[in-house]
């Protein structure tokens, strides 16, 4: 089984802020909503349901207190 880069020994563990991690959602539903001009219907479906639950995620990411 392939190890996680994160868990090997000695390797720093990589930070993310909410920024960069609200920044990288709203990337991925940009590119989920260029593919949506080429999916099917069953897929346009799936694509419009994930992006939905990356809006909820992000509001909530923007909602959190900063611990």
């Amino acid at each position: 089984m392939k190890q996680n880069p994160q868990q090997i020994p000695g390797r720093p563990k990589k930070f993310v802020s909410k920024e960069e991690m609200i920044r990288n959602t709203e990337e991925n539903i940009r590119e989920a909503e260029i593919s949506m001009e080429f999916a099917g219907e069953e897929e346009l479906e799936h694509l419009q349901e994930k992006n939905e639950r990356r809006k909820h995620a992000i509001q909530r990411m923007k909602d959190e207190p900063l611990s």
